[in-house]
């Protein structure tokens, strides 16, 4: 029985956890008795997490709209080395043949890289795990030369970049020092689409900074009152929505995925998820990209436009413009997203790449001396 760790920074939204659960869930198609922990810092427990994935909850970092992190309950300093001690605990206890990682190598500051050296030193193949855009090119290239970075090439097996090259080559725009093995868009698909006329979802991740294209689905639906809107605020909606006439609010949805099934439009932010769920349903979404604090979700979205699967709006667009594009079908043509170099089995591809460094027989590098020497080497938050 093959066993896998799971972890990611959880700083702001879903994102990062949720590509972790669908890797994993794809892990358990291919071996039903593999052991799967996800090592995770949101204040809940999705229900999309589903069974046979078991969670060690850590102390939550959320970040705000200025970038900067917090903790409800603790300063900083005290979750860091808090999320570093549970993180160390779990590989100790669950001996992992892998440990996958999402998004920045060693956590948010450094405190995943005594828990990875450990498991390196005992036989552990470490996998980074990097989504499609990570941002405009001259902030990752500083965010490589960093500390964040530092000797990520010679301590991780495999970099997975879960996109193709065909919307960004992390080699080329990046400088990434490392060649990654591309898989495709991680997608949660609910099956056959049964659509339901005149159903718009929109929807903004996580919703903490949602509010905008909350506003806007509240104004759309005052304009289009033969049309039925869902909203889907998200866990960390802040901004109030009232539900009325032929608005309705879900604010403890288990994912998007089924709504976008059935609706026959999405006004929805940019972020990698949801984005990618709107094209896995065959929907073209209308994007409604946060700029800051960094301009992933800018780039995917122009990005995707150029390649004729999505249309792109700015932030505080009038919502007569949304109109007229949801009165154009939003359907895509079959082959659509094929042809334009789209692939959305990435979860399947990931899965075959990890559970293949499962398979390889590493003889451990001795004691993990190496992993209590770095257990304070905590540096300042990743960007």
């Amino acid at each position: 029985m093959a066993r896998y760790l799971f972890a990611s920074h959880d700083g702001f939204g879903l994102g990062h956890v949720r590509r972790n659960t669908l890797v994993a869930r794809a892990i358990l198609a291919r071996e039903p008795d593999a052991e799967i922990v996800v090592v995770t810092g949101l204040p809940m427990r999705p229900a999309w997490l589903g069974q046979g994935v078991r969670v060690v909850p850590v102390p939550a970092l959320l970040k705000d709209s200025a970038g900067a992190y917090r903790n409800p309950g603790m300063s900083v300093e005290q979750a860091l080395a808090a999320r570093s001690a549970a993180f160390r605990a779990a590989v100790d206890e669950l001996r992992p043949d892998v440990v996958v990682v999402d998004r920045h190598p060693y956590g948010t500051a450094g405190e995943l890289k005594a828990g990875l050296h450990a498991a390196k030193h005992s036989g552990a193949a470490l996998v980074l795990g990097l989504r499609d855009i990570l941002d405009q090119s001259a902030a990752v290239e500083a965010e490589l030369a960093g500390a964040g970075w530092d000797g990520v090439p010679e301590l991780f097996d495999e970099v997975l970049v879960y996109g193709e090259r065909i919307l960004c080559d992390h080699e080329r725009e990046y400088g990434l020092p490392v060649a990654p093995r591309y898989t495709g868009w991680v997608a949660d698909s609910s099956g056959p689409h049964t659509r339901e006329p005149g159903l718009v979802v929109v929807s903004a991740g996580g919703g903490g900074d949602g509010a905008q294209v909350f506003d806007l689905g509240t104004e759309l639906a005052h304009r289009l009152p033969d049309a039925r809107f869902v909203v889907v605020a998200g866990p960390y909606a802040t901004r109030d929505v009232t539900a009325a006439g032929n608005l309705t609010v879900l604010r403890d949805a288990p994912g998007c995925a089924e709504l976008f099934a059935r609706a026959t439009g999405v006004v929805q932010m940019a972020g990698y998820n949801t984005t990618v769920e709107a094209l896995a349903a065959g929907l073209r979404p209308v994007l409604v990209p946060r700029r800051n604090p960094r301009r992933e979700q800018a780039i995917r979205a122009s990005r995707l436009t150029a390649l004729g699967v999505a249309d792109t709006v700015d932030e505080g667009v009038p919502a007569e413009e949304v109109d007229w594009l949801l009165g154009r079908d939003r359907l895509l043509p079959p082959g659509a997203l094929a042809a334009a170099g789209i692939r959305l089995d990435g979860a399947e591809r990931a899965a075959a790449a990890v559970t293949e460094l499962a398979r390889v027989d590493r003889a451990p590098a001795g004691a993990s001396r190496a992993g209590e020497q770095v257990q304070g080497d905590i540096v300042g938050t990743a960007p």
